[in-house]
């Protein structure tokens, strides 16, 4: 099923002359709002008149998450507050979200190709939809909540967590269609199977899954175990959230990507240069029809690879693949992005913490887990006796106790994700055979 069929089955060519009339009109648009926008094609002498179309694209300067820090909270805007319909945020790298906002037309850009992402995965108006991601500053439930009900689909808005609920929804109400993350899907499939619930019994048919990487044994497990097809989507809350792309559920061989909004690039990550079909490079976007917050060639920092073929099911937008890693050192942990650096910056300042950590992933029952091991300075180490870190106390002492437990407020309050914390004595962090840290041990293995 298509939604918009005369887009998503547009020849190449018309598409690539679309793209280049919207890329001229929001070069100009960000040049006249967007200080930042100015300022960066002043130095570069470049004028919008310069930019003829999708051929001239590299000459554009890139966009980096940093930018969108550096004018927290709002300096990337090209409208006035007063037209903003809506603002949502993510998680940034020194515990200030990333801000984004949208007019009211972008609201309908949002809806649209979200709703394109349900023709995707095979919904049709009519169906049920049971929402499990998150509501609130994540783009998540929002974005697939508004594009189910743009497509006729009624929603039931349960958000994330709570899974005896989901299964008693699931069981029910009967949805057709269901959205969440992978590893949670995989955690309602083993929580079905162990109360004896005949996933046969339920109506649900697809599972539209993202916001972490997985792979195509957790898609033949979850398919296997639930009975039902499970698709990939994908999406950033810098581009516009969930609907930047999707499989479709006829191929499920790539995500299309909503070319005729979101201009794909594919480029080496460290020399910048454009990387051939089908190779991996970093991914980046320039928005081609937001009004709030237009970005021009903004670098992902997702790892992947585009190609252009024609689609069995008929589209012709170019296809990404599955996420392959990062080009920073962001990771993603159910769902919310992580830097180390965020980590340091909640540990700075904490009484008897020294600057010393490990970040520890690891994944239980297909939940990601993560524990923080920090160091202590000489001085705690010494008032608690090394006995307590080296694990022959019987007990915690008290002191060691209220230490984690203000090391563990410090770190939700800035990731938005509860840790466990193990405190380690002076020297006792992992480093590598150079002396130097590991800031990261990434123990998940997907499957």
């Amino acid at each position: 099923m298509f939604w918009n069929e005369k887009i998503e089955t547009m020849p190449r060519d018309e598409l690539a002359a679309l793209q280049g009339e919207r890329l001229r009109k929001i070069v100009a648009y960000v040049y006249e709002r967007v200080p930042f926008y100015k300022e960066k094609f002043d130095q570069m002498g470049l004028k919008p008149d310069d930019i003829r179309g999708v051929e001239d694209l590299g000459r554009l300067p890139f966009t980096k998450k940093t930018d969108l820090r550096d004018t927290y909270p709002f300096g990337m805007f090209a409208v006035p507050r007063e037209e903003l319909i809506r603002i949502h945020a993510s998680s940034g790298t020194t515990g200030k979200p990333t801000v984004v906002g949208y007019t009211r037309d972008d609201l309908q850009v949002w809806a649209e190709v979200c709703a394109r992402c349900f023709a995707l995965s095979g919904a049709r108006p009519g169906d049920m939809f049971q929402n499990a991601y998150g509501y609130g500053l994540f783009t998540g439930g929002l974005g697939m909540h508004y594009g189910a009900e743009y497509m006729g689909i009624s929603v039931i808005p349960v958000s994330g967590g709570n899974t005896a609920r989901q299964i008693m929804i699931l069981q029910d109400f009967q949805p057709d269609v269901m959205a969440c993350t992978p590893s949670y899907a995989l955690t309602l499939a083993d929580r079905l199977l162990e109360e004896g619930v005949n996933p046969a019994d339920l109506r649900v048919r697809v599972f539209i899954l993202g916001a972490e990487p997985w792979t195509e044994e957790m898609r033949a497990e979850l398919e296997e175990k639930l009975q039902v097809d499970a698709v990939n989507i994908y999406g950033l809350s810098e581009i516009i959230g969930p609907g930047v792309s999707n499989e479709c559920i006829e191929a499920k061989d790539g995500m299309h990507i909503m070319e005729d909004h979101f201009l794909p690039e594919i480029i080496n990550p460290d020399t910048g240069e454009p990387m051939p079909e089908g190779e991996v490079g970093e991914l980046v976007f320039t928005t081609l029809t937001k009004q709030a917050l237009p970005l021009i060639r903004y670098r992902t920092g997702d790892l992947c690879s585009i190609t252009y073929e024609k689609c069995k099911c008929g589209r012709t937008h170019a296809r990404m693949s599955r996420i392959l890693g990062r080009a920073d050192d962001m990771l993603i942990v159910r769902g919310v992005n992580v830097f180390p650096s965020q980590i340091e910056s909640a540990l700075l300042n904490i009484e008897h913490i020294a600057p010393h950590y490990c970040l520890v992933l690891s994944r239980e029952e297909h939940l990601d887990v993560m524990e923080v091991q920090v160091e202590v300075t000489d001085e705690f180490f010494r008032e608690v006796g090394d006995e307590v870190f080296s694990g022959h106390a019987m007990e915690i002492v008290e002191e060691v106790r209220e230490l984690e437990n203000i090391v563990r407020t410090r770190l939700r309050e800035t990731l938005g994700l509860n840790a466990r914390v193990k405190l380690l004595g002076p020297g006792e962090a992992p480093r590598s055979q150079g002396g130097k840290l590991k800031r990261v041990i990434d123990n998940r293995v997907l499957k």
